[in-house]
């Protein structure tokens, strides 16, 4: 079952094309994350799944058309920004009795043990904690509510490494599993690629590739050549070719090599793996057709 489902879902802002055109479908349990450059055209995309923009082509979102029945939608969805949204003078405790009373699907007492593992007390204003603990309350708030879909817009930005780490983990520990759903942009794409069932790059608003974690692993292939191998591999048409302390790697779409032949080949040219979803995202936005994109607009 789809949990997201756009066709020719597009947004322009004056003469702007934000998003343009875009055809997606999410299904049920999975989580999925966007990538792409600053002004690309990810929140945009998230805005409209939430309803909170106009737009024009086709989207539904848990069977919903998210701006004229946004109010029922969001007893099933939750956000979390890259901004915070919490007025800086409320307490914690003022935060969670707030949300009881206005969301008939809020849990008091499991936002109540998500917090308890923090060290985000009850009676601290906002403007009182660090933004470490901003969010980690984000994410109580949100979870408490149980809903089916969650979209997080760069949601760690600006945190350390072990906020974040921390972050990920409740996520996949207190709320996933395989009925909910979750939609992430970040900028920090290498920390959650094990985290993540499918990913998309979204450039200029379109989405120029995705995949299923799957299907990456299985088509995309790295190989670090020794100096003797790297014509040959060279010859193969990478489609990235990069120089790390002198050696050559070569990234490759194995999409055409159905029977092996081409992996084996790489293989006995140097030291094989699967790349970063990070190291793949660098090569396609820099292929000479995403360049030449980028000058036309």
């Amino acid at each position: 079952m789809a949990c997201i489902e756009a066709r020719g879902l597009r947004k322009t802002f004056g003469s702007t094309v934000a998003v343009d055109g875009i055809d997606l479908r999410v299904e049920e349990g999975r989580i999925l994350g966007i990538v792409g450059p600053n002004g690309a055209g990810k929140s945009t995309a998230l805005h409209a799944i939430l309803g909170l923009i106009p737009y024009q082509g086709e989207l539904r979102v848990m069977g919903r058309d998210p701006w004229t029945e946004r109010d029922l939608l969001m007893r099933d969805v939750a956000f979390i920004a890259d901004v915070a949204v919490l007025p800086r003078w409320i307490r914690v405790w003022q935060a969670i009795d707030f949300l009881a009373g206005v969301h008939p699907r809020f849990d008091r007492a499991k936002a109540q043990r998500f917090l308890a593992k923090t060290n985000v007390r009850s009676g601290a204003r906002v403007r009182e904690l660090s933004k470490g603990m901003v969010t980690q309350l984000h994410l109580a708030l949100v979870m408490a509510i149980d809903a089916k879909l969650l979209v997080l817009d760069e949601p760690t930005i600006g945190l350390d490494i072990l906020v974040r780490k921390q972050f990920y983990d409740a996520l996949l520990n207190d709320y996933f599993d395989s009925s909910r759903t979750i939609v992430v942009t970040t900028h920090q794409i290498d920390e959650i690629q094990d985290v993540l069932t499918d990913f998309l790059f979204i450039n200029h608003g379109r989405i120029v590739l995705e995949s299923s974690m799957e299907t990456f692993e299985s088509r995309y292939l790295e190989v670090m050549t020794r100096p003797e191998h790297a014509a040959a591999a060279r010859a193969l048409a990478p489609i990235q070719e990069r120089q790390v302390f002198g050696r050559s790697i070569f990234l490759f779409d194995l999409r055409n090599d159905a029977d092996g032949a081409r992996r084996q080949q790489l293989a006995a040219m140097g030291e094989v793996r699967t790349p970063s979803i990070a190291d793949l995202f660098v090569a396609v936005m820099s292929s000479p057709a995403e360049q030449a994109q980028g000058v036309a607009r």
